[in-house]
């Protein structure tokens, strides 16, 4: 037993057998410091704050989309209340991180700060596909938590969480980070979570995620749980994306990812025996769009992309995120396995607007399909505006009906569409479309049902 156990020990049994009503580790045993969080969780805590978000609901059951049952109350909209955390990150101008989920559908934000100020917050703007929000306070003495390189952190390095769970403000837990690159909670979305064991409950959702100096080393965003409370598996978005898509909102108002103009699909093992490759990573390319970024670099179908950016590629999502991650016209190197052996591209990529959507949202017949907007000037499309297939799930009702990833929509219904917001309009409530899209240099139509 060393000296310092020995140490603690003796304390603990003097201080059960006194009359002390409570007792605490001292500072010191002997000449040696009693580790504490106490003084790092008192020099953070003042820039996380509380987040109290009203708005208006929508009908709950779908009956109520028939005139009939429209005129029922329980068919008017409904007020919402919710909550969560938030994060100030630039106490200058007023700006705090939170999750797009927090605060949307959202008409009224507050926030709460930790010496008990309430303040109205105003939405710079979200990005849904990494479920990142901006929001702006009255900048009027604040205090901000500066944002570290995720890109440094290892698994087993100590964590600390700070939120306000089930409302109970600025609670604080710490764990270790369990495991890192985690996706596949939401197919959708641009996922490369931090894995942590420290306690992360409802309301923790836009909270800190802070190393041991103090820095924002993520923003908390979900967990995995059967009962709804924490059972040591909780997700925090790196920093590392977190100030990506906060500086593309700050700039532009919203988040313009680059496109590469490619059709990927992972490689397991058997596809890699089939095609006699030694590798089981990476995203094979299945199909490279005319014009686009990739074509331009040189990149043909067949290639293996084994990495961007040094960012290794392990599969199909990874290749989505590790492009999406970057921003349009920005140049990326990119590193190919072909006939056996490696070679090196650079591709200046295209560009998606902001304005993603989830096809179940429009259709039935779309579910496990996501669309963007595709501008003008996005490379490979030729000066056309329309709306991009940016992703499929393989089984899904999407997938059945034969859309594809890359695929462009022209026109639902025989309705010219430009943009998500005129597709969503064009399918909403239609029992089957007929859809004209492009495929390649191909025009295909499609029945959806």
């Amino acid at each position: 037993m060393t000296t310092l156990l020995r140490g603690l020990l003796v304390a603990v049994v003097l201080a059960s057998s006194s009359n002390i009503a409570s007792a605490t580790l001292p500072a010191f045993v002997g000449d040696q410091a009693v580790p504490t969080l106490a003084p790092l969780v008192e020099r953070v805590s003042p820039a996380v704050v509380n987040i109290a978000v009203m708005g208006q609901a929508g009908p709950a059951h779908p009956m109520c989309s028939d005139p009939f049952f429209s005129q029922f109350p329980q068919c008017q909209n409904r007020e919402f209340r919710g909550g969560g955390s938030g994060v100030i990150v630039d106490a200058k101008n007023g700006y705090i991180l939170t999750n797009h989920h927090v605060v949307d559908r959202a008409d009224r934000i507050r926030i709460t700060l930790l010496d008990k100020r309430t303040l109205d917050a105003t939405v710079i703007g979200t990005d849904p596909l990494s479920d990142i929000a901006v929001l702006k306070v009255d900048p009027e003495n604040l205090h901000q938590i500066p944002i570290a390189d995720s890109g440094s952190a290892r698994v087993g390095d100590f964590v600390v969480a700070i939120g306000n769970p089930f409302g109970l403000q600025h609670t604080v837990t710490s764990g270790i980070i369990s495991a890192l690159g985690r996706s596949g909670l939401n197919n959708d979305n641009y996922e490369d979570f931090i894995q942590t064991d420290a306690a992360i409950n409802m309301g923790n959702s836009g909270g800190a995620l802070i190393d041991l100096r103090g820095e924002l080393l993520g923003i908390n965003s979900a967990i995995i749980s059967n009962s709804g409370g924490s059972v040591g598996i909780g997700f925090a978005i790196p920093s590392n994306m977190v100030r990506n898509v906060m500086e593309q909102i700050l700039e532009f108002g919203e988040v313009r990812r680059g496109l590469l103009g490619v059709s990927v699909q992972s490689i397991d093992p058997d596809l890699a025996k089939s095609l006699k490759l030694n590798t089981s990573g990476g995203a094979l390319v299945s199909q490279v769009m005319p014009g686009s970024a990739a074509e331009k670099a040189g990149i043909e179908p067949g290639d293996v992309v084994l990495s961007v950016n040094d960012e290794a590629v392990t599969d199909a999502a990874s290749l989505r995120l590790r492009i999406g991650m970057h921003s349009a016209g920005e140049s990326v190197k990119i590193v190919l396995l072909r006939d056996g052996k490696q070679k090196t591209v650079s591709a200046t990529l295209g560009q998606t607007a902001a304005g993603p959507i989830s096809a179940g949202e429009v259709h039935p017949g779309l579910a496990g399909a996501s669309f963007e907007t595709i501008t003008p000037e996005s490379a490979g499309y030729d000066g056309v505006q329309g709306v991009l297939v940016s992703s499929v799930e393989q089984g899904s009702p999407a997938f059945a009906n034969g859309l594809r990833p890359n695929d462009l929509i022209m026109r639902v219904n025989r309705q010219r569409v430009t943009t998500t917001e005129e597709l969503a309009e064009a399918a909403t409530d239609a029992n089957s479309l007929l859809l004209q899209l492009r495929r390649a240099s191909r025009s295909i139509v499609l029945v959806v049902r």
